[in-house]
């Protein structure tokens, strides 16, 4: 019989779960720092113009890649690429700059596809950027790059921070095509597909 773990959730309540499941794990983690809500990571979105991608790949199996692929497909953002390695290539139609500071404007998300150990440094790149509106970019780091101390520090520079979520699937959730599997279905709909 497995072995079960009572959890408190964000809303107060609790519930049994298995001690071996992620979601047990991810709840006894270390994690304090909360980050802005569903509400807030919307407004971002809605008010962003432009994102730049740090850490893009122009390797079409990483994941930089795919999200650039559907920024630059699905949206009305200006997208910049960032990535020292491929400086001075095109992809999908766009350039590849060596740095944020290479970039034709300030963008007003930068979406950062790089280590966890990683942001620090490249908190300390953003901080003293302002865009058109004279406010600090919006630090997001994709699913998977977590850091506490670099996001506390990143706010206590004014910066707005999101960590360890998708820029893609966020922007597809609250525009109506996200599919179970995370693909942009293009298409809103109550329906349930035949097949």
């Amino acid at each position: 019989m497995p072995e079960f773990v009572e959890a408190r959730l964000a809303n107060g309540l609790t519930c049994a779960l298995p001690a071996a499941s992620p979601l047990a794990r991810r709840l006894r983690s270390d994690r304090t720092w909360p980050g802005p809500g569903a509400k807030e990571r919307l407004g971002i979105l809605r008010r962003a113009r432009s994102v730049a991608v740090v850490g893009f790949s122009p390797d079409p199996s990483r994941a930089s890649y795919f999200v650039g692929t559907y920024l630059v497909q699905s949206t009305d953002y200006t997208v910049h690429f960032v990535n020292p390695r491929a400086a001075g290539q095109t992809v999908l139609g766009l350039p590849v700059h060596a740095s944020l500071a290479d970039l034709p404007e300030t963008p007003d998300v930068v979406d950062v596809f790089r280590r966890a150990e990683s942001l620090p440094g490249i908190v300390d790149e953003v901080a003293p950027l302002r865009t058109a509106n004279g406010d600090p970019p919006v630090l997001w780091a994709q699913l998977g790059v977590w850091n506490e101390a670099a996001a506390r520090g990143a706010e206590a520079r004014g910066l707005t921070v999101v960590m360890d979520r998708c820029l893609k699937i966020e922007h597809a959730r609250f525009h109506g095509g996200l599919h179970l599997l995370g693909f942009d279905t293009g298409q809103i709909t109550a329906r349930k597909s035949i097949r």
